[in-house]
């Protein structure tokens, strides 16, 4: 019976995503294929007749998959509205290191509403983290997009230029950063933080532009 009581929970949850969230069909495929894998691993794995006893957390999936969801939401500094449940979703998969779907759930969200700029931002963010931090061609559109739709948001510069930074273009990432610190506003959580790390770039330029063939620096 508990098998049972399984599947009928899961197609009472795609019912719900299916016909009361009225997800499009991109999401549908992502979220299925979510609660198949979830059956799939109960069934395998799991030992109802088993009396439960409490024991340690197992290792996450991965250990840093959720830093980049709880960052933007910070730097956002806001809560995600009730018709972004969709980001709710993809959030709660990039938190176990499943980009791929979370990237997928998005691209539903984002294909309903084109200026969901905090989808496009999550998006990118999962398209970035699922490449292992290789800055893609769907990575660089995502954060535009996102940029674009709400040009006032700090995430997508932010985000981006430590994308940026992360592929090594760090002049790149030092110009969106400077313009973002310029209309930060005085009392943001995260503007300390990144002057200090424009300070670390500037030190960075300053010993490239430095280390001229005949200087010090570039002997061997």
């Amino acid at each position: 019976m508990t098998w049972v009581f399984v599947i009928v929970l899961a197609v009472i949850a795609f019912g719900l995503i299916a016909f009361v969230f009225k997800a499009p069909r991109g999401t549908l495929e992502a979220v299925a294929a979510a609660l198949l894998l979830g059956i799939a691993g109960y069934v395998t794995q799991g030992s109802p007749a088993m009396p439960g006893a409490p024991k340690a957390a197992a290792e996450p999936v991965s250990g840093d998959s959720g830093s980049l969801v709880e960052a933007r939401l910070k730097v956002t500094n806001k809560g995600i509205p009730p018709n972004n449940q969709w980001v709710v979703i993809a959030d709660g998969l990039a938190r176990n290191g499943r980009y791929a779907d979370a990237a997928q759930v998005l691209r539903g969200a984002t294909e309903k509403d084109p200026n969901n700029s905090e989808a496009w931002l999550a998006m990118a963010n999962a398209l970035v983290a699922h490449s292992e931090g290789v800055l893609t061609p769907a990575a660089i559109y995502a954060y535009r997009r996102a940029a674009n739709s709400d040009p006032n948001s700090p995430g997508p510069p932010f985000f981006f230029g430590l994308a940026l930074l992360q592929n090594g273009k760090v002049g790149e990432a030092r110009s969106l950063w400077a313009d973002l610190l310029e209309r930060a506003p005085k009392d943001a959580a995260w503007r300390a933080p990144l002057a200090q790390q424009l300070q670390r770039l500037d030190a960075v330029l300053s010993n490239q532009v430095g280390a001229t063939p005949d200087s010090p620096a570039s002997q061997p």
